[in-house]
């Protein structure tokens, strides 16, 4: 590895920090890459704003030349990186050794430029609000080669199932755009109250994002919110709930929490959707969920390099299967 990259390895530990300027050679893996993007994940902690400001002044260039935050680098480009002390930040956390055997366990494939994970429940995807370490920086500490793992895209904290992990940025704006134009095929189970109408096969609303006064996050059936698509299918009905299969169109925030809730129908364990309300009167089972049931089963995506349609299942967490053994059949 040459020196400088060495260096600004070694300052993201601490702080963005530099005392000199670095000359960074663009790898085959960051080609394509947004220039403004570049630098945010090489000045861990700078703010945004400040790269910006390092951009409009020419202290940032691209083969010696002045460039703009949104150029996309190329083959054999060197990026001029100004001297720059960040602040300072938190020493990074550790993943224990518990953390390290759960997330090395939960991989259900690793390719050359991928990983997938049945992510457990439980585990934020990444950290912020309070938590140090997020699934995918414990992930980059685990082997050296992973130091460059990014989420493809992400999980609620309480939500099982597949989570694809990019080693590279190639692959990453590949899945990306196949995202952005809906060939990436996602499948969730979710648990929901009630009984499920069997021809209630859609729902599309549109979603909006709101804080409460708390600071909480919420999400809403909203006319002025953004388009929100989701199909549903009937896999099994018991006694007092249903298990459905949900294939969002959409990626919006807690899509299928809000799409279920709107129909009446909220997913068992839910806490910040589903009320008091809809435990009432039920039995034990389900009266004494306290864990989220939604899991994502299956994604299908196109593999980049080979073309070849990759489609990937993961088992059930042990306490959602652990609940639909215990629930009475219908």
């Amino acid at each position: 590895m040459p020196f400088f990259l060495h260096l600004i390895g070694s300052a993201r530990s601490h702080m963005a920090t530099s005392n000199k300027v670095q000359f960074v050679k663009i790898s085959a893996g960051q080609v394509g890459q947004r220039l403004d993007n570049f630098l945010l994940g090489q000045l861990k902690g700078v703010p945004r704003s400040r790269i910006y400001r390092l951009v409009r002044r020419g202290e940032v260039r691209i083969n010696k030349k002045r460039a703009k935050p949104e150029t996309r680098l190329e083959p054999g480009d060197t990026v001029r990186i100004p001297p720059y002390m960040g602040p300072q930040q938190a020493p990074k956390a550790a993943p224990g050794e518990q953390l390290r055997k759960t997330l090395l366990d939960s991989i259900i494939c690793e390719e050359e430029q991928y990983l997938v994970l049945n992510k457990p429940a439980g585990i934020a995807v990444h950290g912020g609000s309070g938590i140090r370490l997020g699934l995918i920086e414990a992930l980059r500490q685990l082997r050296p080669e992973w130091s460059d793992l990014e989420l493809v895209h992400r999980l609620d904290r309480d939500t099982s199932g597949c989570l694809v992990i990019s080693k590279n940025t190639l692959f990453l704006r590949e899945i990306h755009r196949q995202l952005k134009e809906k060939h990436v095929q996602k499948h969730y189970l979710a648990l929901v109250h009630g009984k499920w109408p069997e021809q209630l096969v859609e729902v599309d609303a549109p979603l909006q994002k709101n804080e409460l006064s708390s600071g909480e996050r919420i999400v809403r059936v909203d006319p002025d919110g953004k388009r929100s698509r989701t199909f549903f299918k009937v896999v099994k009905r018991f006694k007092e709930a249903t298990l459905v299969e949900a294939m969002p169109e959409t990626g919006r925030t807690h899509q299928i929490r809000v799409h279920c809730l709107s129909t009446g129908h909220p997913i068992a364990g839910d806490a910040k959707y589903a009320h008091g309300k809809h435990r009432e009167g039920a039995s034990e089972p389900l009266a004494s969920n306290t864990h989220l049931c939604l899991h994502a089963s299956k994604i299908q995506f196109s593999d980049p390099q080979s073309g070849q349609t990759v489609v990937i299942e993961a088992t059930l967490d042990e306490r959602f299967q652990s609940l639909l053994e215990r629930l009475s059949i219908s």
